[in-house]
C-alpha cells in the first residue's frame, strides 16, 4: 500500500521536474488566508515576509518570489494548489500547511516531484513515520508531542481521571492519542465532534459533566477553541472540572476568549518570551511591523521555516538543484531558532524542549501567555522509529 502511495505519481513525474537553479529563489506557500481560521495563515504569513525582511529580502544573494495560495482549510483545495506550485510554477520550496488533513493529501505531489516541502505546523503521525521523506522537513512538531506533554504535566498535578474532547480529523486523532500515551490516570470518555462545521459544544460538554471525570482535555484551534472556552465557562465547569489544552489558547484567541483563560494550562514548544536574542528580535520586531498583533507559535514556526531554507540555499551558494546538499544541510539545524537550539531526528521532526504555559494578566491588564516551566528536554516523536529513513 505504502509503495502504491508514493508510485503512483508518475503522472506528475512526467508533468513537473524539479525547479533548476534560476536567478530568483521561488518558494510556495501554502495556507488559509480566508474563512474564520484566516487569522492563523495570516500571522503565519506575516512572520515568513518579517524573516525575509531581516534575511534582507534575499537569499544567497538571490531575490526570494513568494508564491501565497489558500488552501480553504479543505484537503482537496489545498492538493491543487500544491500541485499548481510544483507543475506550473515550478517552486524550489513549498512551506505551510496548518491542517494535517491538507498536508496529507498534498504530501505525494511534493515529495513525487522532489520539491522541498516544510510543514510549518501541521505534524499528522503518518509524516512523523511510515510516510516521511527525505524532501520533508518540519520546523514545528509530530502532532503526538504537545499533548503528551500535557499528559505529563497532568501526571505531576496529580490528576486522577480525564474526559477528552477534540475533532474528528487527523489531528484531532493524533492529538487524543497523545494525551493517552503519557497520562497514567483513568480516561473516562472520548468525544469527537465535526471538523470544522461544528461550534456548539453543549452535548460534549453535558457528556463531560455526567462523567464525573476530575478534568477535561481538549484540542481545538483557532475559532473552535474560542467558541468552547466559552462556551465551557459559561457552563459553569470552570470551577468543577479543570481545564488542560492544546493548541486551544494562543494569542490570535486569547483576544476573544479574555478572562475566560486564565488559569488554564497547555504545553507548547515555543511562548512568546523565551529568553533567546533571536526570540527577542523576533517577537518586538514584529509587534513593530503589525501594530495591535502579537505573534503566534504558528508565526514562530514560519520564521524558522524561512531560515532553514536560508540555511540550506546559503550551503550550496544559491545553486537549488544541488538537493542532497541542501538536505544534508537542513538535516543539521543550523540556524538560530526562536525556540533556542533543537536538533533533528532521522525523521526530519525537531527533537525539542515543550514548556508549560499559563495565561497571565500584566500590570496593563493585558492578558498574555507565559512561560512557567519546562515540562520535558528533548523530546522525540514516538513515531520516529517507524520512519525507514536513517539519520
Amino acid at each position: 500500500m505504502k509503495k502504491a502511495f508514493w508510485l503512483a505519481g508518475a503522472a506528475i513525474l512526467a508533468l513537473a521536474q524539479p525547479a533548476s537553479a534560476g536567478d530568483t529563489i521561488k518558494i510556495g506557500f501554502v495556507s488559509t488566508f480566508s474563512g474564520p481560521t484566516a487569522v492563523i495563515g495570516n500571522d503565519m504569513r506575516n512572520s515568513f515576509e518579517l524573516a525575509l525582511d531581516h534575511l534582507g529580502r534575499k537569499i544567497a544573494g538571490k531575490p526570494v518570489e513568494v508564491i501565497y495560495e489558500d488552501d480553504g482549510q479543505k484537503p482537496d483545495v489545498g492538493k491543487q494548489k500544491t500541485e499548481k506550485l510544483v507543475q506550473s510554477d515550478k517552486v524550489d520550496f513549498i512551506v505551510g500547511y496548518i491542517w494535517s488533513n491538507v498536508l496529507l493529501a498534498s504530501l505525494k505531489t511534493a515529495v513525487d516531484s522532489k520539491t522541498f516541502l516544510i510543514s510549518a505546523n501541521a505534524g499528522p503521525s503518518q509524516l512523523a513515520g511510515e510516510l516521511c521523506s527525505p524532501y520533508v522537513f518540519s520546523t514545528s512538531w509530530q502532532n503526538d508531542q504537545t499533548p503528551q506533554a500535557v499528559g505529563t504535566y497532568m501526571n505531576q498535578k496529580g490528576v486522577k481521571s480525564v474526559f477528552l474532547i477534540g475533532p474528528n480529523y487527523a489531528a484531532g486523532k493524533d492529538m487524543l492519542a497523545g494525551v493517552k500515551s503519557t497520562f497514567k490516570g483513568q480516561v473516562v470518555g472520548e468525544e469527537y465532534t465535526v471538523w470544522p462545521s461544528q461550534l456548539d459544544f453543549s452535548a460534549e460538554l453535558t457528556k463531560a459533566k455526567n462523567s464525573k471525570a476530575e478534568s477535561i482535555f481538549v484540542f481545538y484551534p483557532g475559532a473552535a477553541g474560542v467558541q468552547f472556552l466559552n462556551q465551557y465557562a459559561q457552563a459553569g465547569l470552570k470551577s468543577q472540572m479543570p481545564l488542560y489544552t492544546a493548541f486551544t489558547i494562543d494569542e490570535l484567541s486569547l483576544p476573544l476568549q479574555k478572562e475566560n483563560a486564565l488559569g488554564v494550562p497547555g504545553a507548547q514548544q515555543w511562548v512568546n518570551d523565551l529568553p533567546n536574542a533571536e526570540n527577542k528580535k523576533f517577537v518586538e520586531d514584529y509587534r513593530k511591523k503589525y501594530t495591535g498583533l502579537r505573534p503566534t507559535f504558528y508565526g514562530a514556526q514560519s520564521y524558522d521555516a524561512a531560515n532553514l531554507i536560508n540555511s540550506a540555499v546559503v550551503a550550496v551558494k544559491g545553486d537549488t538543484s544541488k538537493k542532497d546538499e541542501m538536505k544534508a544541510e537542513m538535516q543539521k539545524a543550523n540556524f538560530k531558532s526562536v525556540r533556542g537550539p533543537f536538533k533533528y531526528g532521522n525523521n526530519h521532526i525537531p527533537i525539542q524542549n515543550f514548556y508549560l504555559q499559563d495565561v497571565v494578566k500584566g500590570a496593563d491588564g493585558q492578558l498574555s501567555l507565559k512561560t512557567v516551566a519546562t515540562i520535558v528536554k528533548d523530546d522525540q516523536d514516538r513515531f520516529a522509529d517507524k520512519c525507514p529513513m536513517k539519520k
